[in-house]
């Protein structure tokens, strides 16, 4: 086996002797580059933000930031990163090296005080400022005037809404990324998303008793787990990365599936959308571009741009955390999974697939490869997140809204909860509640009222149970307001 090797800012380096579970932060503050920051050591202050050059959506290469306190080094075998010392054009000897657009910007507007959060921001609006189809509306009438989170320049300020700044105020941070413009032909960072990004190598990195293994193939992948049930699985890390920073927790084996083809295609059928488990929330994004639009509504809302970067279907799914995101949009949805082993692939309602607190039917030798939503769509959905902040906030109570109403009755019904039960569910009694009844006031009333008591909703730190039970029935009730306006109007 090749040695794991990592190239950084346009150098090769061997990842040796890291232990597997040594982060791409570590790595890289270890050889003196330090731009790089620690803050939360959990992927919600953005100070850790590097780029990888990642398969693109619309060229070839893709500038993508990520968490480096989050992806383990072994993952990156192969790779190619670049942090914001790498940003820089170095000059001529003796001469220091002249600043990238976006650094230029935020020193001339005055976007960094301390500077501790700064080359994370810095990263992250590299790869706005990179992204292709960044100024195809720059010189339209713009959103600007009317889009406050849309730069004139095609910026979209979600792409920092992982980065955090305590010192300097976000206006400035804003107008430096509202200000920068378009790449120049010799920017050698834009040419290179012409070229195909590194293919993905097969890796069997160990020191001591641990080993971080990434298969080439799905079926060697699940011999793998067949043989080692134990091994822990990851794709996009933003989960266990945190168990591995904040909890201490060690693997004797890591699996990394997120590169394996089989688990990376997305497909629209006649009678379905088939989206690959390791496809990645910005590129299910990006590729689907709002054709499912209870899709479209959870993506903004869950996490940040740089968690979304990294994070995938499979992963939220396969953790089986009952405040996670896109499980009640799925259940809404009508989604299932398909669940491939080494005998073979089944197929599993979504509605049937959580079994307890962090359990499911899926068996430890299966993976979760696609997860499929049948069409035609529901005409009337909406995705409800009651949350502390408006963004990149764990969920109080989550509900996702499919319904089928044809000559004002409600034909169809799914509605999905996150955060009131051990699981995400399906609010069966709801459903019911509305079937086959008129949407009109009163059927929404005793629908609300029928929804408030669905699940267990507990007391904890982030809400009261019975502050969750009244979010719920408030969410038809919202829905209802906005589903009337809309045919008003």
């Amino acid at each position: 086996m090749v040695a794991a090797r990592i190239t950084v800012n346009g150098k090769e380096a061997t990842i040796a002797p890291c232990a597997p579970h040594t982060t791409v932060l570590d790595f890289l503050r270890e050889r003196g580059l330090t731009g790089t920051k620690e803050g939360c050591a959990e992927g919600e202050c953005g100070a850790c933000s590097v780029l990888v050059a990642r398969p693109g959506v619309n060229m070839p290469t893709d500038w993508v930031a990520v968490n480096a306190c989050l992806v383990p080094v072994a993952a990156l075998d192969g790779q190619e990163v670049v942090t914001s010392e790498g940003l820089a054009t170095a000059g001529a000897p003796g001469t220091p090296a002249a600043l990238h657009p976006v650094q230029e910007e935020m020193a001339v507007r005055g976007g960094s005080q301390c500077g501790y959060c700064t080359p994370g921001f810095i990263c992250s609006m590299a790869s706005e400022y990179y992204r292709p189809d960044r100024c195809a509306h720059a010189d339209s009438d713009s959103a600007a005037a009317t889009d406050p989170e849309h730069g004139p320049n095609g910026f979209d300020l979600h792409a920092l809404s992982g980065n955090l700044c305590r010192c300097t105020g976000y206006r400035p941070i804003r107008d430096a990324a509202f200000a920068v413009g378009s790449p120049t032909e010799d920017d050698v960072l834009a040419r290179r998303r012409e070229q195909s990004p590194p293919a993905p190598v097969a890796t069997a990195y160990s020191r001591d008793d641990s080993v971080f293994l990434r298969p080439g193939t799905l079926a060697e992948a699940l011999r793998l787990l067949r043989e080692r049930p134990e091994a822990v699985v990851v794709a996009g890390s933003t989960d266990w990365g945190v168990e591995v920073n904040i909890r201490s927790r060690r693997a004797n084996c890591v699996v990394a599936v997120d590169r394996l083809p089989e688990l990376r295609g997305l497909r629209v059928e006649s009678d379905h959308v088939e989206i690959g488990a390791a496809q990645t929330l910005t590129e299910i994004e990006r590729r689907l571009d709002g054709s499912v639009p209870l899709l479209a509504e959870l993506f903004p809302q869950f996490a940040s741009r740089l968690i979304r970067n990294s994070a995938t279907l499979g992963g939220n799914l396969g953790t089986g955390s009952p405040i996670g995101d896109s499980p009640p949009v799925l259940l809404a949805l009508d989604a299932s999974l398909v669940l491939a082993g080494a005998d073979g692939e089944r197929e599993v309602p979504l509605a049937d697939y959580f079994t307890g607190y962090r359990r499911s039917v899926r068996r430890p030798d299966e993976l979760i490869r696609a997860v499929r939503i049948p069409l035609p769509l529901s005409r009337v959905t909406a995705f409800h997140k009651i949350a502390k902040r408006r963004f990149d906030d764990i969920s109080s109570v989550a509900v996702a809204f499919a319904l089928d109403i044809e000559g004002g009755i409600v034909r169809k019904a799914r509605i999905g909860l996150g955060g009131v039960a051990a699981t995400p569910i399906r609010a069966l009694a709801t459903e019911a509640a509305l079937e086959g009844r008129p949407w009109v006031a009163e059927t929404v009333e005793v629908a609300s009222r029928v929804l408030r008591a669905q699940g267990t909703p507990m007391d904890d730190h982030r809400a009261s149970a019975g502050y969750r039970s009244a979010m719920l029935g408030q969410s038809l009730l919202k829905l209802y307001a906005r589903t009337t306006e809309a045919v008003s109007s």
